[in-house]
C-alpha cells in the first residue's frame, strides 16, 4: 500500500473533509498540532495525532468501492507503522461503530480512565468524540 500525505492546500483535502462528513467523523480539530492525514493508493483516508509516545489512530474512511477487501484494515496497519516510526509505541482510537473491526485489526478495548493525560487533553478525546465512544489500544513496535 502506497500512502501520499494530505495537505490542506491541495485538492485531495477537500476530498477528505467530504468524506470525514459524509461519515460522521469530526472535521474541528484537524489542523492542530501533532496531526498526520494519508490517503492510500485505493482511496482510503486516515491519520494519527502524535503525543510523545502515544499516538490516536483517527479519520479513518474506506470508500464504499474497496470495503471489505481489507484495505481498512491495510491502511490501520500502515497507520500504526507511521506512528512507530515517529516513535510512538502505544496507539489509542475512539469509536462510535467500528470497534468490532479495529477489535479484528489487534486493539483492545480500554477504559476511557486509561488513556494516557496527553491525549486526554485533545479536541478530539475531550470535546468532538461522545462520551460513549468505545476507546482502544494497541502497543506497536518499531
Amino acid at each position: 500500500m502506497t500512502l501520499n500525505r494530505l495537505n490542506p492546500t491541495e485538492p485531495t483535502w477537500s476530498e477528505f473533509l467530504s468524506a470525514l462528513t459524509d461519515a460522521g467523523l469530526p472535521v474541528d480539530d484537524l489542523s492542530d498540532e501533532g496531526q498526520f492525514f494519508f490517503v492510500s493508493d485505493a482511496g482510503v483516508f486516515g491519520g494519527f495525532t502524535l503525543r510523545g509516545p502515544h499516538a490516536m489512530l483517527r479519520s479513518l474512511v474506506a470508500p464504499t468501492s474497496v470495503r471489505g477487501r481489507g484495505e481498512g484494515r491495510r491502511m490501520v496497519e500502515v497507520l500504526c507503522n507511521q506512528a512507530a516510526e515517529n516513535d510512538a509505541s502505544q496507539v489509542w482510537l475512539l469509536t462510535t461503530d467500528a470497534a468490532d473491526f479495529f477489535a479484528s485489526c489487534g486493539f483492545e478495548r480500554a477504559s476511557r480512565d486509561d488513556a494516557p493525560q496527553i491525549l486526554r487533553t485533545t479536541r478530539q478525546f475531550a470535546n468532538l468524540c461522545p462520551a460513549s465512544a468505545t476507546l482502544m489500544h494497541l502497543t506497536v513496535v518499531a
